[in-house]
């Protein structure tokens, strides 16, 4: 089902069948070295993340679909075949305290660049306010990702906590931030 629709990107519920995209996406050594978890992502894993996480309602994931626009930003065909070309999601979501922790990753190489990351941010806060009724998001970031960290403060994210040498699971330690959103 779609949530959000923008210039460039629509945003639409995760499925099983997206499986094998996600798979390749998040061993893609470009994505999976922008994580904290960093062993070889498998079916079985993302299938078990589905199961636990996304069926329960404890993650919002969607997969960020690249719209075919022409030079005015318009859609060409509204029921052509749109690109699957990364995801966005909300994990930890406390609905007591109306928070979660936001995440996303372009799986293209090719798809990086073009602000698709920019406005599915700006498309998944809207979303977890309105339709979640969430207040706040919270994300972490390494210190070296700085297209991300643009991209974030770009979506109105602002940082608010060093988090030094943060152990990944290979073992390497790396400097994050801590940024947030009040929706």
């Amino acid at each position: 089902m779609t949530r959000e629709v923008g210039k460039k990107v629509t945003l639409r519920d995760i499925t099983y069948e997206d499986t094998p995209l996600v798979v390749k996406w998040r061993n893609n050594p470009r994505v999976r070295n922008n994580f904290i978890y960093r062993e070889t992502f498998t079916e079985d894993i993302h299938n078990t993340w589905m199961r636990n996480k996304v069926e329960k309602g404890e993650v919002c994931q969607l997969i960020i679909l690249e719209n075919n626009c022409d030079e005015t930003g318009r859609l060409q065909d509204a029921d052509c075949k749109k690109r699957p070309v990364g995801s966005v999601y909300l994990r930890d979501i406390d609905k007591l305290k109306k928070t979660a922790e936001y995440g996303i990753f372009i799986g293209e190489d090719d798809a990086t660049g073009h602000g698709y990351g920019n406005e599915a941010a700006e498309l998944m806060c809207r979303y977890a306010a309105r339709e979640l009724g969430l207040k706040k998001l919270i994300l972490r970031v390494f210190n070296s990702n700085e297209a991300a960290r643009k991209s974030y403060e770009h979506a109105g994210f602002v940082k608010t906590e060093d988090l030094p040498a943060v152990k990944c699971s290979d073992g390497e330690q790396a400097d994050m931030i801590l940024m947030e959103k009040i929706l």
